[in-house]
């Protein structure tokens, strides 16, 4: 279920369907500690504008991933996202890609930290959340280190799993939901769910690995980005309903800051067999996630800023630690701020990359879209408009 990086993977019927994989791919890195944060941030404002503004945050990354495909398409040479910024945007562009992107790295892993210990400690209920927290950052700093990292079969059943116990959890606890828990609406709180649930929705990083795992059929890659994006939008819709609706807004509030995690909380005041099997995929699904994207920051300071392993390790993994043992924020905080911060950075940067593409692409995509231009600038004032409002308030 794991393998070092350049072991052949056998996937079977998946290895053989690339679409299928392609869209495994993309959904195995869009959906992770995002969605347990979006019940809670939905609640303080209330699940009818939640719903609205999942599905429009949703649509816009839609077509900022098909954007990115398209920009990924237009171009001979294979990149990762600095390099196609650097390529179409030049040294600026790169700079600010890289700072973009080690703040979504760091995010997501002082989320996964965070999140790991506080859910480990629901698990098995002794100890404390750091105890936890630490025995979690020993494991995966050695899985790290050895290079170990989640094959592409591990996402596709996480996210099989993940709908699963989502789909469990709303036939079981159907009767259970309270209605008027999902009538609540607080306009002040309007704009508090805007950065976790761009968090949620973040899967540009592996737009450019879809070219690799369709490799000949790269034709199918809009196909693949399609189904890959908009499949997260029903699921983030569903969970947070049923979550909502179980725990309600009075009820969250009452939890520790690192309780209001949806698997957690659906532990505590829902079926506790549904909130076992849940917090069981929420670890699962952090500790892969912790894996890839720990593996990926240390082979960018190892293999693009020349740092030795061991150096390499520490600048990754010493920030995340440091965060979550002395407590300087909580998870649904560092969700907000990354995916406001980060998100907000990448969308902005992807946008003019595809402009630029279209004009200076060299190879025929196998889709194209329109210019986009009304729509771009639209989303990079939303996006613009999120971090100024971040920074002010």
């Amino acid at each position: 279920m794991f393998k070092k990086k350049g072991d052949k993977e056998d996937l079977g019927f998946f290895g053989r369907n690339k679409l299928a994989m392609a869209i495994a791919t993309l959904m195995g890195t869009i959906i992770g500690a995002g969605i347990l944060g979006i019940p809670y941030v939905v609640a303080k404002t209330g699940f009818v504008y939640g719903f609205i503004i999942m599905v429009i945050l949703g649509s816009a990354f839609l077509f900022l991933n098909l954007f990115m495909g398209e920009v990924v398409l237009r171009t001979k040479k294979q990149h990762q996202f600095p390099g196609y910024a650097e390529k179409y945007l030049g040294k600026w562009g790169k700079r600010i890609t890289t700072v973009s992107m080690l703040i979504g790295l760091y995010g997501a892993l002082i989320a996964y930290l965070i999140g790991e210990g506080a859910t480990l400690y629901a698990l098995f209920g002794f100890g404390s959340p750091l105890l936890f927290t630490i025995i979690f950052f020993l494991i995966t700093s050695s899985v790290i280190y050895l290079g170990m990292r989640a094959t592409g079969k591990v996402e596709l059943i996480l996210v099989i799993l993940l709908f699963l116990v989502v789909s469990l959890i709303g036939i079981f606890s159907f009767k259970n939901i309270n209605w008027s828990y999902l009538a609540h609406f607080n306009l002040a709180n309007i704009f508090i769910p805007y950065g976790v649930i761009v968090f949620a929705y973040v899967g540009l990083p592996s737009i450019p690995e879809l070219q690799e795992v369709l490799g000949k059929e790269r034709w199918k890659m809009k196909k693949a980005i399609i189904i890959g994006s908009t499949i997260p939008i029903i699921l983030y819709v569903l969970f947070t309903l049923v979550i909502i609706g179980l725990v309600g807004l009075d009820n969250f509030e009452l939890l520790k800051p690192n309780e209001k995690i949806a698997t957690i909380a659906l532990s505590i005041y829902s079926h506790q067999l549904l909130g076992i099997f849940a917090n069981l995929l929420a670890m699962l699904s952090m500790f892969t996630s912790f894996l890839t994207i720990g593996i990926a920051l240390k082979e960018i300071f190892e293999y693009d800023y020349g740092f030795s392993k061991n150096w390499s390790l520490f600048f990754t993994l010493s920030v995340p630690l440091v965060v979550a043992l002395f407590n300087f924020t909580s998870f649904i905080t560092v969700l907000g701020i990354t995916g406001t911060i980060a998100g907000g950075l990448d969308g902005i940067l992807i946008i003019l990359m595809y402009w630029k593409a279209k004009l200076l692409g060299d190879r025929n995509p196998e889709y194209s879209m329109g210019k986009h231009y009304f729509l771009g600038t639209l989303l990079m004032i939303m996006f613009g408009l999120g971090m100024v409002y971040y920074f002010i308030f």
